[in-house]
């Protein structure tokens, strides 16, 4: 039901001099708007967005924030204008509800069919005023709260469209108790089972060992009240979710996770809270690697608490948290402490951080441009990160997700710096690249000019911002590499037919083919999209080499053939002179001409007279024969042309090129070359792989051939 009264009596509570007309107004104009409409659950429509205003109500949110909550699905789901929001409610209102429904129409299905560019300009625009986010993510919670209302495909749509974005966007504001609520609505929906199984064995634990919070609880007041410290102590279960995942993490066993309970001791100062920190290890066993103080260095979001875990009662490990209770208020909302009141005055928190500068350091690092999975993978790299903070040489703070590398804090200082790291240095001691960085770290990155970022870089990184501008660099020097291997193809057609791979010549066929440059053109047949052939087509047709009519007799003269028969082309083996050859009578007069190893000969072992015996007369090795070579060869500058120019040296010409595969160490060409004999196909083979940048050479028949384990391996 709407009591609109009683959501004054709360807005008044915390806000005596709210503006409680325009709520009211706002109630009353979005139950107009929204009559006749109602929700899957048959409800009255305006139910929703007056639930999603008294969520916000109860975290003490400005007058503006409840106001939009309560318009925000007028825009879109109603005859409402933003001329009119406007007018009745002022231009801050109605800007907040267009960006509400801007995000609405924001889903990660929608976002696939839109350009990236237009996600990267939305979160620019949401940066402006943050609490768009936050009435957006209020009635994502409840809607979550109601889902079940939704046929089943919509709700583990809608659940993993949370778990995805708008959870950790929750977390990443700071709004830790809306994270895990949004989370745990989720886990319902993706994984009952899993979720059921943490509330058995929850309630296994408390058959076992009796309610431990309370017990827990008393234990840490003692301890704090020996030692003269002034704090409240509160106690929790974990949500079912978090607990799941660090199961998940750790691989451990139930009973033996410490993240299963959670305490937390409030304090009237900092320095009641260090005193609170020693007291509890002064009672229990720290466990080692689980302190953070995040009092010393605090959270990109603002959030400020020590963090331990101790082995408490019956040796189980609990976590405790220490702050005070200014920390803790922003601990508890987040960025949303911003717009909260109390007594009728905003907050003045001195640890709320700049409620825009978190969404402008998200989009920092996203170029115009790049595909929507990798804004996507970006913004989801940062919202779930967990600060880490390093110093450079000269005492520069670095703050970097847990998990971050030196190539990780090379990119945050710079693109160009992390572009030519060639190593770093960690507390003055040379590490690897992939060393995960620890807080309070002093890291050098050593840069070399002309280093590039390798491949490998990307297994490593954790930042959006360093894995984008690695993915940028290889995808520009991959694309330079296609442009000179292209280039040489190029040189190697227009060469056989005696013209030059001029510039214009190539932007004249790129032209002919509908790019737009001649790089573009040279990418593809670098790519081998577009053969040497084509482009000797689109420039010189009349000079393109015409193939033979199979039926044709071939120039070569052989010996062995009756009187009007003719020795027919075929498509398995291509003898050479030099080579035993065999003939198959077909139909008519045309005579098949077959290496004696052939394999297609086995089909007529049971035909014994179709075979003629033939021979190479003496001048058939004063013609041009075709040979295919099957070459792999070392991905670097320059090889493609030495090959030719081998290839050259020894009389023979390069008919054609096709290149059939290629990998980040390897190119595989199949060079189609003019030769006398076997003999001479021999001695440009043995030339070419005499070259220490081949890896293989191998006779072809005109197709591909497996690769060689030993370049395979």
């Amino acid at each position: 039901m709407v009591d609109v009264e009683g959501l004054l009596s709360v807005i008044g509570s915390y806000n005596p001099a709210s503006n409680l007309q325009i709520i009211r107004e706002a109630c009353s104009y979005g139950q107009k708007m929204h009559r006749g409409q109602f929700r899957h659950s048959g409800e009255p429509y305006f139910t929703h967005p007056f639930a999603v205003a008294s969520i916000l109500a109860d975290h003490r949110l400005d007058d503006a924030s409840i106001a939009t909550a309560l318009l925000h699905d007028t825009l879109e789901d109603t005859k409402s204008t933003y001329d009119e929001l406007s007018r009745r409610f002022g231009s801050e209102i109605a800007d907040l509800v267009d960006g509400v429904t801007k995000l609405t129409n924001l889903s990660l299905e929608s976002v696939k069919e839109r350009e990236a560019e237009d996600f990267r300009k939305l979160l620019l625009a949401m940066s402006r005023d943050v609490r768009v986010i936050m009435v957006k993510l209020t009635d994502r919670l409840h809607n979550m709260k109601t889902i079940q209302h939704l046929p089943p495909h919509k709700q583990e749509r809608k659940a993993r469209e949370t778990m995805d974005i708008y959870a950790p966007l929750a977390g990443r504001m700071g709004m830790q108790w809306m994270r895990d609520e949004l989370e745990d609505h989720a886990f319902r929906i993706l994984n009952p089972r899993g979720r059921k199984s943490i509330m058995r064995r929850f309630l296994s634990l408390k058959r076992q060992t009796g309610d431990l919070i309370p017990r827990i609880t008393e234990d840490v007041r003692d301890v704090l009240e020996r030692a003269g410290v002034q704090a409240t102590v509160s106690g929790r279960e974990k949500k079912p979710y978090s607990v799941w995942r660090k199961l998940q993490e750790k691989k451990e066993e139930f009973s033996r996770l410490s993240d299963i309970f959670g305490f937390r001791i409030i304090t009237g100062s900092e320095e009641d809270a260090y005193k609170a920190l020693g007291a509890v290890h002064g009672r229990w066993s720290a466990v080692p690697g689980r302190f953070k103080d995040y009092i010393s260095q605090p959270k990109a979001n603002g959030y400020r608490s020590i963090h331990t875990t101790v082995s408490g009662r019956d040796g189980k490990q609990v976590e405790i948290q220490i702050r005070t209770q200014t920390m803790h208020e922003v601990a508890e909302t987040g960025i949303a402490a911003h717009w909260s009141y109390r007594d009728g005055v905003r907050v003045r928190n001195p640890f709320v951080v700049d409620p825009g500068s978190w969404i402008s350091d998200l989009v920092n690092g996203l170029v115009a441009g790049e595909p929507y999975e990798n804004l996507l993978e970006h913004v989801k790299l940062e919202m779930f990160s967990d600060k880490v903070f390093c110093f450079t040489p000269n005492g520069k703070v670095i703050g970097l997700p847990k998990g971050a590398t030196p190539i990780d804090f090379a990119y945050a200082i710079h693109t160009n710096v992390g572009s030519e790291c060639a190593g770093a240095k960690v507390d003055g001691r040379r590490v690897p690249l992939w060393t995960e960085l620890r807080n309070g770290q002093t890291v050098e990155i050593l840069t070399a000019h002309g280093q590039k970022p390798s491949s490998l870089w990307m297994e490593h990184a954790a930042t959006g911002r360093a894995r984008a501008a690695i993915r940028r660099a290889l995808k520009m020097e991959k694309e330079q590499s296609e442009i000179n291997f292209g280039r040489e193809l190029a040189r190697v057609a227009l060469d056989h037919i005696g013209k030059p791979a001029t510039d214009r010549a190539l932007q004249i066929a790129a032209n002919r083919f509908g790019f737009g440059s001649a790089n573009e053109l040279l990418v593809r047949i670098g790519r081998a999209e577009i053969t040497g052939s084509d482009l000797v087509e689109a420039l010189y047709p009349e000079l393109l080499p015409r193939a033979d009519d199979s039926t044709a007799r071939p120039p070569c003269r052989i010996v062995g053939l009756s009187s009007g028969q003719y020795a027919k082309g075929t498509e398995c083996c291509h003898p050479l002179p030099g080579e035993r050859i065999v003939g198959i009578a077909t139909r008519g007069k045309g005579v098949q001409v077959h290496m004696v190893q052939c394999d297609e000969l086995v089909a007529y072992e049971d035909q014994p007279e179709r075979w003629i015996d033939l021979q190479w007369s003496d001048g058939s090795r004063s013609e041009s024969h075709k040979a295919w070579v099957d070459v792999i060869m070392q991905n670097s500058a320059g090889v493609l042309g030495r090959i030719c120019t081998l290839i050259g040296e020894q009389k023979s010409n390069i008919s054609d090129l096709h290149f059939t595969d290629r990998k980040p160490d390897y190119y595989r060409m199949l060079f189609e070359i003019e030769v006398r004999d076997v003999e001479h196909l021999y001695h440009v083979m043995t030339a070419v792989e005499a070259d220490s940048n081949v890896a293989h050479v191998e006779r072809s028949q005109g197709r591909v051939l497996p690769t060689p384990a030993a370049v395979r391996s």
